[in-house]
């Protein structure tokens, strides 16, 4: 490896130059070890890494739902299924260790509260997790999973694609698995490297039949998660798990729903839109004002919330009002197919 802290030199005789290295005394082994020196130390710079690349960016107090409570995003989660669990006494919660709270403590003192079985472990196994799901979900019942990770979703990948999404259109809308929703920690966090880092939304958004959702903040995680549960949909929700502790606002504490599909603009602009979602929709805020500090352009930033089906219509909108141009050529192509 290029960053090892010490190198084999094999063979008594053998010459290299090698700056910033140190020799240490030939072994009865006979290879003699050399050590890069601290000025060579590829650790030293990396300890200082930073997990975060942006600022969160609270939103507003919303006063439309009534009263509020500090929570960071994984609280708001744990709201929402609390205010589930609560009001619909067929939903379940079920996922790798999820009984104990999950590896990030999302679903923390709910079997207590609920019971072992409306809260409870499953093997590990993602394919069974959601093919459970869609049984219960078939069977009447509020079903809401658990992947552990996102990068762990796709041994259940064919269960989604192939069952779940299509179940009400194979069977002529006789049968679905609507109340089918399934939660996934979702993202990088800036060490989790390639088994705990994915984003992999854009392998289910071309896959008509699901919903996809990522939030950006625990008031929007909390509305949009309480929509995906009551959509008659089976929905995939993802969460940014950089936000869990980091994104902290006041939440509402009922029950309250955002609606999916449903694209909001975060900041107003004139010359260039920025769309984003989750997490990424804070690095668009912070390159929005960059953009206006250093370049004089004025960016206006969309957030999609719903990757699929996503909101053309909020997206076309503030295109066309951005690019006149864009807006005619829309108008012609729509005149001329009228015709034809």
């Amino acid at each position: 490896m290029a960053a090892a802290a010490r190198l084999f030199l094999r063979g008594v005789h053998s010459k290299c130059s090698v700056s910033g290295v140190s020799t240490v005394p030939r072994t009865s082994f006979g290879p003699r070890l050399l050590k890069l020196s601290p000025s060579c130390d590829p650790h030293t710079k990396a300890q200082r890494r930073h997990a975060a690349h942006f600022t969160f960016q609270p939103d507003l107090v919303p006063t439309q739902y009534g009263p509020t409570q500090k929570m960071n995003l994984f609280q708001s989660i744990t709201s929402a299924l609390d205010n589930t669990l609560s009001s619909d006494p067929t939903a379940v919660i079920f996922g790798e260790d999820v009984a104990f709270g999950g590896v990030f403590r999302c679903t923390v003192g709910l079997r207590d509260k609920y019971g072992k079985d409306r809260v409870f472990n499953t093997p590990l196994c993602e394919q069974g997790i959601v093919g459970f799901g869609i049984g219960v979900a078939v069977a009447g019942a509020t079903a809401i999973a658990e992947i552990q990770f996102a990068d762990y979703i796709y041994p259940a990948f064919d269960q989604i694609v192939n069952e779940a999404a299509k179940y009400r259109y194979r069977s002529g809308n006789l049968f679905d698995c609507g109340k089918l929703t399934i939660r996934a920690p979702w993202g990088c966090v800036g060490h989790g490297s390639l088994y705990h880092s994915q984003s992999p939304e854009a392998f289910f958004a071309h896959c008509p039949g699901i919903k996809v959702v990522v939030p950006r903040s625990p008031v929007q995680a909390k509305g949009l998660l309480l929509s995906c549960i009551a959509d008659n949909n089976p929905c995939i929700f993802f969460e940014p798990k950089i936000l869990y502790r980091a994104a902290v606002e006041q939440v509402p504490t009922e029950h309250y729903t955002i609606t999916l599909s449903q694209a909001e603009v975060v900041e107003e602009g004139s010359d260039v839109t920025l769309i984003a979602w989750g997490t990424q929709v804070h690095v668009m805020k912070e390159v929005a004002q960059m953009a206006q500090e250093k370049l004089g352009v004025s960016c206006e930033v969309i957030d999609l919330r719903t990757i699929l089906p996503w909101d053309v219509e909020t997206v076309c909108k503030v295109t066309c009002r951005l690019c006149p141009t864009v807006l005619s050529y829309i108008n012609k192509s729509t005149s001329s197919m009228l015709r034809h």
